[in-house]
């Protein structure tokens, strides 16, 4: 008999010649405590966090903690069913309204996870015969939710307005046509030239979906995102984003003025047939929109701190994946996967958490350290962390 996990054979020798090293395991790392949105104590250590999406800092949040405890005593601990059977509490319309609200948009839907938002919509709206044109290098949930659908996949260069143009063309008359696009992408914190790729878009007929998950509550004058800040929003039909990242908490949305969006409620697999989330997370997620909504001194700071980081690390002699700051995420390129974990245990000896990343999660089989800054780190504390990165980068040989 065949083992069906052969396939990962590969994988396992390679994460097993890792740790034969005596490396720390990069991917399974245990925070004991979490003193706060900067702060927790990994291996009995204080530790400064740089690797959590925390971007706004919201976790800590008093307001946010109390609105998810009275929720806890009012409601209990779950709803134990689907949004189109018991699972819709006061506290989820209540969540969808402040969506609406925060992006003065018509209709909001809430999902469990951020990951279902984006394979609910895409495999709903696109199906057989439908035509999806996707940047290369989108998040694996956009893949899957396209997979779903069993609609036809067109990728195109990331970030090139001329390539999807080009695709666009090459699609047949009359077949429907969705374009993907992300406004920050994850892995390197580049943004999409999302004026000029909508526009093409909408003059070839497509309507357009924007994944706004590591751009929302940050970038935009509103915080609502990177098609807000360059002037496309109202041009877009669909904006999907998460709770797990600037709201602090857990669970997916899309926003829309679609005027037939509501049916999606009735049709969307991943939505029907899911769990609700618990009163107490949709509450705290509503509490933190609402506040968000007021973030502009958190989102002037969260700047500041970004372009600290990246003028620093730059100075110091890395990689960096983008040439300036364009998002909260800057990635640190490594050569290649051992010296890019050796750096990362050795930045955490030194008391700072990244992610790193490595492919096939990566663009160009990079390996990255990743680091997410959050609204919370103080000035003092981006000194500490170009301290920090200077000793490891110097004890890796990755600097001089």
């Amino acid at each position: 008999m065949g083992d069906l996990l052969d396939k990962f054979q590969p994988l396992i020798d390679q994460r097993e010649a890792l740790l034969s090293t005596g490396i720390t395991d990069p991917f399974n790392l245990v925070m004991e405590r979490v003193v706060s949105p900067t702060v927790a104590v990994c291996n009995g250590r204080e530790t400064i966090l740089l690797g959590t999406y925390n971007y706004m800092g919201m976790t800590f949040d008093p307001d946010v903690i109390a609105a998810g405890k009275q929720a806890l005593d009012e409601f209990g601990s779950g709803t134990t069913g689907s949004r189109v059977l018991n699972g819709t509490y006061r506290g989820h319309r209540d969540c969808e309204d402040a969506l609406k609200h925060f992006y003065a948009m018509d209709h909001a839907m809430v999902f469990s996870t951020g990951y279902q938002a984006n394979l609910g919509i895409i495999s709903t709206i696109a199906g057989k015969n439908d035509y999806i044109i996707l940047d290369i290098d989108s998040h694996a949930s956009i893949y899957d939710g396209c997979a779903l659908g069993n609609a036809n996949i067109v990728p195109f260069r990331h970030n090139d307005v001329e390539a999807l143009e080009k695709r666009l063309k090459r699609i047949p008359e009359g077949a429907g046509k969705l374009v993907i696009l992300e406004g920050v992408y994850s892995m390197l914190g580049d943004i999409a030239p999302l004026k000029e790729m909508v526009a093409v878009s909408k003059a070839a007929g497509a309507m357009v979906l924007v994944d706004e998950a590591h751009s929302m509550g940050f970038i935009g004058e509103n915080g609502r995102g990177v098609a807000e800040a360059e002037g496309v929003i109202d041009d877009v039909d669909f904006i999907i984003g998460t709770f797990s990242k600037s709201v602090g908490t857990v669970g997916g949305f899309c926003v829309s003025n679609h005027p037939k969006f509501e049916i999606l409620r009735l049709v969307c697999r991943p939505y029907v047939f899911t769990a609700s989330l618990p009163p107490s997370v949709v509450a705290t997620a509503a509490t933190s929109i609402r506040k968000l909504m007021d973030g502009a001194d958190k989102r002037a700071h969260l700047w500041e701190n970004s372009k600290k980081l990246h003028a620093g690390l730059k100075a110091l002699g890395f990689a960096l994946g983008t040439d300036t700051p364009q998002s909260a995420i800057i990635a640190v390129i490594m050569p290649n996967l051992e010296q890019g974990a050796a750096m990362w245990e050795a930045l955490l000896n030194e008391g700072l958490y990244v992610n790193l990343a490595r492919p096939p999660a990566t663009p160009a089989n990079m390996t990255l350290l990743r680091c997410s800054l959050c609204a919370e780190h103080s000035s003092d504390q981006v000194d500490q962390i170009l301290a920090m990165f200077t000793a490891a980068g110097r004890a890796t040989n990755c600097i001089r």
